[in-house]
């Protein structure tokens, strides 16, 4: 029996302490002295968030179908056991055998989004192992960073030995054996992250040597041997239909954020949204068999017990295969199992669907017009227009519905005080759609919420060179949706709230920031930011302390328009889509044109390259 890490008087001291001994159903358990390599993978906050992670499911389960790997898993230990940890220097540990990470050959981490960098800096504290990779030695494990803030790896570029840019289908296993080739012929760490550079989809930020221009713009980018790649180049799965995908996945001892089955139908996405990163990075549009998802969802039920499952896609609505699926769905559904549907239009046929799997009379429907005003959704090439909104609201309340959430941002370049004011006129066309239906056939009054979070500027999007503004300008756009919303008539169907400003600021550097925020979230760490994703942890007075004391300027980063010569950090990654395409989509976004999305005709994004998914059809 292996020993735990925390004896019985430390988890009694603690909240929730099923978050740290491990031993789920479906947990993998193997003998450490058995295999090669042991990889430990982390994802930096909370249990019962990194437990919803399709991602790191997938890894987990490809990395232990090697009989030579042993992959673990650790999460971010909450206030209460980070403390108790500090104080006792106990070593964080693996969830499966109760390891010191600091014992593993890789520590992987995957970095799904800006306000978790506190966190990988407390993974790597409270495992003892040093936070700059430059300090680390022989005996500490290789730290790899991947997931979607891996595409602008470089504030964090000085706490990781490497990234994986991509889908992590690809080229883990030529990572793996290598690792242990270098370790046979008695390679050493230097010498492995030499040879590992050379793999597609690989960066090593010490190979490379990045200088500043007087007006602190990146001057030049190049790798420091001849042999190092200049541009590293995403990794793509283009067969999802045979790619790995878990069949027994774990299943928490705690209620997670998404307690359900998660079947991935497709990657990508074919709308072309001017905002949207994971909509440019995860090209080309790539479909998984409905054969082969039908397999999946009944070995997912019956070897979890989950009696929910959810669709993951970033636009569930464009699956070809989907009228297919839910059909047979629904005989899942007669046994009691509930079918979640994110990321659906709402047209008459989503409508039909969502009507047959929820509640109606409990359920909400969430729109996401993203702008109000038919100007601005042009700008940002959203695709919808006011009268599809109206309609799919009308055909939503003819249904039973009488709940919508309307999602929309604020601060999007050119936006103006019109296009703030239209928000809750908007909301209130909807909600008088409601009231036109006769009284004796409504569910009662209508309830429309409104919620607005503040637009950030993403790499490898045509907004990239965009400017933000300061918490106060972004909480002034915030009231004047608020003062608007007591104009209007059906105000008291209306409700509103918004994301905090603050940490907008925050997660706008972090995204398009360069190496000299590193030592940054070092200071801030050191002065106690940890967990800053949660509104509760969150200590904005540290950060602005910790960019004060650096001599680091926020609004370098967040308020100027960049140019689009500049050399961007993220320059040095090629994503699939072409610098020239961004530019042309940003040129087209100041003029209000809109590129028509990739099914009805290919805009030339470069995304064709991977020879596969929806540009086969070009």
């Amino acid at each position: 029996m292996r020993k735990l890490a925390l004896n019985d008087e430390i988890l009694l001291k603690i909240e929730k302490p099923a978050r740290y001994i491990g031993g789920e159903v479906n947990a993998v358990m193997k003998d450490p002295s058995k295999v090669d390599i042991r990889f430990a993978m982390c994802f930096p906050d909370v249990y019962e968030i990194g437990m919803s992670h399709l991602g790191l499911q997938i890894l987990y389960d490809m990395f232990n179908q090697r009989e030579d790997v042993y992959c673990e898993r650790i999460y971010s230990p909450w206030h209460d056991l980070h403390k108790i940890m500090k104080e006792r220097q106990i070593p964080l540990f693996t969830l499966e055998t109760q390891s010191p990470v600091r014992d593993m050959d890789f520590l992987g981490i995957t970095i799904q989004y800006e306000m978790c960098y506190a966190n990988i800096l407390q993974v790597l504290d409270l495992s003892q192992i040093p936070l700059l990779a430059e300090s680390r030695g022989e005996e500490d494990p290789i730290v790899i960073g991947g997931g979607p803030c891996a595409y602008n790896p470089e504030p964090l570029a000085a706490f990781f030995d490497l990234f994986y840019i991509g889908e992590g289908e690809t080229r883990y296993d030529d990572l793996l054996d290598l690792y242990k080739a270098n370790r046979s012929s008695g390679g050493t760490r230097r010498e492995f992250l030499r040879k590992a550079c050379q793999i597609p989809g690989i960066y090593v930020p010490s190979l490379y040597e990045v200088s500043y221009g007087a007006d602190g713009a990146i001057a030049s980018f190049e790798p420091k041997y001849g042999d190092v790649p200049a541009k590293v180049k995403k990794e793509v799965e283009m067969n999802l239909t045979h790619a790995p995908y878990p069949r027994k996945p774990l299943v928490p001892f705690l209620k997670a954020a998404q307690d359900r089955v998660v079947l991935e139908i497709q990657r990508g996405c074919i709308r072309g949204c001017r905002f949207c990163q994971a909509g440019m990075i995860y090209r080309p549009t790539r479909e998984r068999d409905v054969e082969e998802l039908k397999e999946c969802a009944k070995a997912m039920l019956q070897s979890s017990g989950h009696e929910e499952i959810s669709l993951s896609s970033l636009s569930s609505s464009d699956y070809s295969q989907l009228a297919e699926l839910m059909d047979f769905l629904m005989e899942y559904k007669e046994q009691g199992v509930n079918i979640s549907l994110p990321s659906l239009r709402i047209d008459a046929f989503s409508l039909d669907v969502m009507g047959k799997v929820q509640d109606v009379r409990k359920s909400s429907l969430t729109f996401a017009p993203e702008a109000s005003s038919q100007r601005l959704r042009d700008v940002i090439n959203k695709g919808l227009t006011e009268d599809v909104i109206l309609e799919g609201a009308g055909l939503a309340f003819a249904g039973g519905w009488q709940k919508v959430k309307l999602y929309f941002m604020l601060g999007l370049p050119t936006e103006t005080e019109e296009d703030r004011r239209e928000i809750p006129r908007l909301a209130e066309k909807i909600a008088r759609r409601y009231y036109e239906i006769p009284k004796d056939k409504r569910n009662g009054k209508c309830q429309i919420t409104i919620s607005t979070s503040f637009f950030v500027p993403k790499p490898f999007t045509p907004f990239q060179w965009a400017p933000m503004y300061d918490k106060d300008e972004y909480l002034a756009r915030a009231r004047v949706v608020n003062e608007e919303m007591k104009a209007q008539l059906n105000r008291k169907s209306l409700k509103y709230n918004w994301h905090e400003a603050d940490v907008t600021v925050l997660e706008g550097v972090f995204a398009r920031g360069d190496r000299r925020i590193a030592p940054v979230l070092r200071k801030a760490y050191e002065k106690g930011c940890l967990f800053d994703a949660w509104s509760e942890s969150f200590h904005n007075e540290l950060w602005m302390e910790a960019f004060a004391e650096c001599g680091v300027s926020i609004d370098f980063y967040n308020r100027r328009t960049r140019d689009t010569e500049e050399i961007l950090p993220w320059d040095f990654i090629d994503c699939g889509v072409s610098k020239d395409f961004l530019k042309r989509e940003w040129e087209r976004a100041l003029r209000g044109e809109v590129t028509p999305n990739c099914r009805q005709q290919c805009s030339g994004c470069g995304a064709a390259q991977f020879k596969g998914g929806v540009c086969l059809e070009r």
